[in-house]
C-alpha cells in the first residue's frame, strides 16, 4: 500500500519538475513518484550487481567454487 511522504524541494528542482508534468499531462506527484519508482529500482540492480560481483569474486578465489562451476559446464540451448 503506498504511504504519503513528504519531501523539500528547492525552487529550480521543483520549477523543472513542475515543466516536465506540464509537458507530459501528468501531475507533479506521479511524474515525482514515477522519478523516484525509476530511481528506486536502478538502486535495487546496483544492490543485485554488486552482490553478483561479490558471489563471482569468491567462486573465483575458491578452489572448490572454481570446480563446481567447471563440473557444472556451459548451458546449452539443446533440449
Amino acid at each position: 500500500m503506498a504511504a504519503p511522504m513528504s519531501i523539500r524541494l528547492d525552487d529550480a528542482v521543483r520549477a523543472e519538475l513542475e515543466q516536465t508534468a506540464k509537458e507530459t499531462g501528468k501531475s507533479l506527484s506521479v511524474v515525482v513518484r514515477d522519478a523516484l519508482t525509476e530511481i528506486a529500482l536502478e538502486m535495487r540492480n546496483a544492490r543485485i550487481r554488486k552482490a553478483a560481483e561479490a558471489v563471482a569474486a569468491h567462486v573465483a578465489a575458491n578452489p572448490e567454487g572454481r570446480a563446481f562451476f567447471e563440473d557444472w559446464g556451459t548451458p546449452t540451448t539443446d533440449v
